[in-house]
């Protein structure tokens, strides 16, 4: 039996007079895949907001490896072993490949980013090493031909797999994916898929969103259907794609 690495319990948050989440439960366990889906506006990358630190939640209970992570601030999440990637790719595009993936590193360095920047002597031998690594991740996600090109200028696909290798950076133990897939073409998104199983297989837990169904289906081990704020399904993929909530509400729409 996988142990239990994230929980939550009666996740609440409230937007004004709007509630965008209501009463969400679910737990991840290590070493699967979990993916999230629902209509557009369900409240799926609001989930991920509380998640990763983003969007402090109203109520509710967050625990993930034995830490409370309720109403903990970003850099505290990241620390404590998520990282995630944002449905609008955010890279500092003036920077390379290279120097992209080192910025993640920098937050499991002891030199920390300022250091960096001013090269203290006794900081180059670290400085090399995060060089070092950060190059071997742009390899592990089959970039480290574009190492010296700028963000910038890569191809949307090379983009994706960037934003991948920086919060692989952080070393997570759980790797928090917003629609990876979205505007890729049936060849990348294949090259993807075997990216995120890689990465599964490597000892790092995923939690996924995505709206490309054949996908998530394919890939994840259980998958959570949440519909206007609340979670209306969890299960084993062919539990899901047969649920009638789940047709109803977004299946049956996303097939068609």
């Amino acid at each position: 039996m996988s142990e239990t690495l994230l929980t939550i319990k009666g996740i609440v948050k409230r937007f004004g007079g709007l509630t965008a989440l209501n009463d969400v439960a679910l737990h991840i366990n290590a070493g699967e895949v979990y993916g999230l889906i629902g209509p557009n506006g369900a409240g799926k990358t609001t989930l991920f907001n509380v998640l990763t630190g983003l969007y402090v939640p109203d109520e509710g209970e967050f625990t993930f490896n034995g830490h409370n992570l309720f109403q903990v601030k970003p850099d505290k999440v990241v620390k404590a072993g998520i990282a995630r990637t944002f449905q609008n790719i955010r890279l500092f595009g003036e920077m390379t490949a290279l120097e992209n993936v080192m910025i993640g590193r920098h937050t499991r360095s002891h030199a920390g980013a300022i250091s960096s920047v001013l090269r203290l002597p006794k900081m180059k031998k670290e400085e090399s090493e995060i060089a070092h690594k950060a190059y071997e991740l742009l390899k592990y996600v089959g970039i480290e031909d574009v190492v010296d090109e700028k963000a910038i200028n890569l191809s949307y696909g090379h983009q994706r797999r960037l934003e991948i290798a920086r919060a692989l950076a952080c070393e997570p133990k759980l790797l928090a994916l917003d629609e990876p897939a979205a505007g890729m073409n049936p060849s990348e998104t294949e090259g993807l898929k075997h990216l995120m199983s890689k990465i599964r297989d490597d000892g790092v837990t995923i939690l996924l969103i995505e709206h490309d169904v054949k996908l998530m289906m394919e890939l994840c081990d259980r998958i959570a259907v949440l519909d206007y704020g609340q979670k209306i399904a969890e299960g084993l993929p062919e539990e899901i794609r047969t649920n009638p909530r789940v047709i109803e509400a977004y299946l049956g729409a996303s097939n068609e």
